[in-house]
């Protein structure tokens, strides 16, 4: 919603001011130049990206124009959760979550968490850690290792979208000076005919620089770093979790583990340590 609203405020300031300077907005109007622009940009993405690249871009522009998840209710809800496997694995040893683990959605621990379970990285994510924490003997260290590999891939991975869009948006103006070059060529075969229809294409060249510049700063480039905001999110989300597990692998009560997480979080989305301990609270009494 915040995009259209942005987009919105955009497209009023530029062109309103234009209006109110006198200017006749039918000028502005030229699909040819867009056409250049356009295509040129989707040429170059095309050329410039791997299959993996374009799906994953393509993948997250619809993101955009959503909400973010990440929330405190979200986070709650992780924390409910570490809360409750890691004390049963406390009291009743890792053994007993094993077959919570191998089936996360059928298991009535996990099933309690739905926003969880149905974030499809961040269930493997958990659910694999804890799997090697059952069947291996790797101490806290390497495990800890293995956790920042993991996170820096996929947040590489993840970063994909953003710097093809970024790169998409710094070429933007480049191909509005192409797409005015080919009015300008176009005037100067047009040199004698009168000045006034000379002057209306040399106006209509110069459109091709102004669009180029206004689509790379005032539409494409702000939906790269939106995309990059919303990658830091998810990427803080495996973060506490990472925090969490090794804060009970180092034989910390899961009370004190999930605080652990707690303070890994934006101060936007981390919930107080009293919040924190009544939801855990809470969660140990519906048990």
């Amino acid at each position: 919603m915040l995009v259209i609203i942005g987009y919105l405020i955009v497209a009023a300031s530029v062109f309103g001011g234009f209006a109110i300077a006198g200017g006749h907005l039918a000028a502005l109007l030229q699909p040819v130049e867009l056409l250049m622009i356009g295509g040129a940009a989707v040429g170059a993405f095309l050329v410039g990206n791997s299959k993996k690249g374009i799906a994953a871009t393509l993948k997250a522009l619809p993101t955009v124009f959503k909400g973010s998840k990440f929330n405190k209710a979200l986070y709650m809800e992780l924390f409910a959760l570490l809360y409750e496997v890691l004390s049963k694995i406390r009291k009743e040893g890792l053994m007993a979550i094993e077959r919570d683990v191998d089936a996360p959605k059928d298991s009535p621990v996990f099933s309690k968490y739905p926003m969880i379970v149905n974030d499809h990285h961040v269930m493997e994510f958990i659910s694999d850690y804890l799997r090697i924490m059952v069947g291996g003997n790797l101490n806290a260290f390497e495990i800890e290792n293995l956790m920042d590999i993991e996170i820096e891939t996929h947040h590489h991975e993840g970063a994909v979208p953003a710097g093809i869009i970024a790169k998409l948006g710094d070429a933007m103006p480049a191909f509005g000076i192409v797409a005015a070059v080919m009015g300008v060529v176009h005037t100067m075969e047009s040199v004698g005919i009168p000045p006034a229809e000379l002057g209306i294409l040399i106006a209509h060249a110069l459109v091709g620089t102004f669009l180029g510049i206004l689509l790379a700063y005032g539409f494409v480039g702000p939906l790269a770093t939106l995309i990059e905001q919303k990658h830091d999110e998810s990427t803080k989300l495996f973060q506490c979790v990472k925090v969490t597990i090794l804060a009970s692998l180092n034989g910390y009560a899961p009370q004190v583990a999930v605080e652990f997480g707690r303070k890994v979080l934006y101060s936007t989305d981390r919930p107080t340590f009293a919040e924190l301990e009544e939801h855990v609270r809470q969660s140990k009494a519906k048990k």
